[in-house]
């Protein structure tokens, strides 16, 4: 299941640590739970996909029990570890998941809390920059962002918060594409990412969530990320590098 997964990958640097402890696990012979319960603390537990009751929300299900129902698949995998990395932050967002289920039902279409709540679960990234940086991204300003403003990129740092992003960076391919939270990380953070994580469960509310305060970033374009995207003309693919739309459109 992770013997595909090259860890030195810049994307997984912030839970490669972890992620190769709990593969020594597996490779021992532990199923995922044991794995991911052997490696760190959290609060909460991992158990068998099988303790998840039919019928039950999977969300519902571990805001009642503090257990993750967890396949052994490398989408369950990454959860596990963005347990492990950002747990106040995942626990803040199953509050939050509960919370509407509490006040709506589980209903066939989700609402937009709900919606905004399972893409950033699934699809997120957290980014601490300099302000040229946000604007250039915020606008997709493009050649700005990675050529013109280039030696910035010393200055920032991206971390990948979404489990299927990080699944898909296991076989990268150019057009992956995170969904930035609006949110700039705090520079008085530094790289402490359990500074990071106590302020993004702090940050987390339901009423911005609603408004879906994400930016597209597709992220082999980060200086470093791609061989590629030494060349300039690495940018000039609108099918990745896509324009701001001139409507007004909420981007997404």
């Amino acid at each position: 299941m992770t013997d595909a997964i090259d860890w030195a990958g810049p994307w997984f640097a912030p839970c490669a640590a972890t992620g190769r402890a709990v593969h020594g696990r597996l490779v021992q012979g532990d199923k995922l739970p044991q794995a991911l319960e052997a490696v760190g603390a959290c609060p909460v537990r991992f158990v068998s996909q099988a303790e998840l009751p039919a019928g039950a929300a999977y969300e519902q299900f571990i805001f009642d029990t503090s257990a993750v129902p967890t396949r052994e698949n490398l989408h369950d995998f990454f959860n596990g570890l963005c347990w492990l990395r950002f747990p106040l932050a995942k626990q803040r967002l199953n509050q939050l998941q509960a919370a509407q289920i509490a006040a709506d039902g589980v209903r066939e279409v989700r609402g937009p809390v709900r919606d905004a709540l399972t893409l950033f679960d699934e699809n997120a990234a957290l980014l601490q920059a300099p302000p040229p940086l946000w604007d250039a991204l915020v606008a997709r300003e493009w050649t700005a962002l990675f050529v013109t403003l280039r030696p910035l990129w010393a200055q920032a740092r991206l971390v990948l918060f979404g489990h299927a992003l990080l699944e898909k960076l296991v076989r990268p391919y150019k057009s992956i594409t995170a969904h930035v939270f609006r949110e700039p990380v705090p520079i008085s953070l530094g790289d402490d990412l359990a500074a990071w994580d106590a302020w993004l469960a702090q940050t987390l509310n339901a009423p911005s969530l609603a408004r879906k305060p994400f930016t597209p970033l597709p992220v082999l374009g980060v200086p470093g990320w791609a061989q590629a995207n030494s060349d300039p003309a690495y940018y000039a693919d609108a099918q990745v590098f896509r324009p701001r739309r001139t409507d007004n459109a909420t981007a997404t």
